[in-house]
């Protein structure tokens, strides 16, 4: 299992693991991840001729971008248990949303890449229809929906974590946290905030916008993230840094 890979490689960063064996929660977890990253393969069966693997090869980079949000997704789920092994009743529950979230935006993850991909590289975004002939991936009116749709599971990711991570602070004694984990924890809860502000950001501008801005609201993520990232980091890179050298000081 490449949770327990990751604990047994684990050389430590900072930040004291009170996670022992994998709970039943992660094993859970695990398994929904699992089925989540099946539902994204574009084929199960074996492609039979060469035109069949071109098609199949020709989903791979959409497979790719989502593979790697959903690892994202499920390493920062794997860091809040190893860091905190919190198992009570809220952190169970919202954890639990986070899985029906997950399974829930799997499909509507790959569509929004897949087309995007092909219309980036060319692409023929037109798809045969089953009664024969053919039809457009997407309709120009459609794109805002489409964008209100991922940016609904982009907020809604974001804010479990911030609540996640929020209520680790909030038993930050009984967890024994010291200085440096307490900034860790709120560092968590920053980057959360300001994906769900741009999250938002994205959404009001789907649904206000129409499909004159539904481009934009895509756009939005890069051109708020990137930055908002950059600063956030430095900033809070800075204040670990003393915080560390007054840990070595005393």
């Amino acid at each position: 299992m490449l949770r327990q890979e990751l604990m047994r490689h684990h050389s430590g960063d900072g930040f004291r693991w009170r996670g022992g064996e994998v709970a039943r929660i992660e094993g859970l977890s695990d398994a929904v991840f699992a089925f989540a990253v099946t539902l994204l393969v574009v084929s199960l069966e074996v492609p039979k001729t060469f035109n069949e693997l071109s098609v199949l090869m020709r989903g791979f980079f959409p497979f790719a971008i989502s593979f790697s949000l959903l690892m994202r997704i499920w390493y920062e789920q794997y860091l809040y248990f190893r860091r905190y092994a919190l198992q009570d009743g809220l952190s169970i529950f919202l954890n639990t949303v986070l899985l029906f979230v997950v399974l829930f935006y799997v499909y509507p993850l790959k569509f929004l890449w897949s087309f995007l991909i092909t219309e980036w590289t060319g692409g023929n975004t037109h798809v045969p229809k089953p009664g024969g002939g053919f039809e457009p991936m997407i309709e120009y009116h459609q794109v805002p929906v489409l964008m209100e749709i991922f940016s609904a599971g982009f907020l809604a990711v974001s804010l479990i974590f911030l609540l996640l991570f929020w209520r680790a602070l909030r038993k930050r004694a009984e967890l024994d946290l010291n200085a440096l984990e307490i900034l860790d924890t709120k560092a968590s809860i920053g980057v959360n905030v300001i994906n769900a502000a741009t999250a938002l950001i994205s959404l009001s501008i789907a649904l206000l916008g129409g499909a004159a801005y539904g481009g934009w609201a895509g756009m939005i993520y890069p051109i708020l993230l990137c930055p908002s990232f950059t600063i956030f980091h430095t900033i809070m890179g800075r204040r670990r840094q003393m915080l560390a050298s007054q840990a070595e000081s005393q």
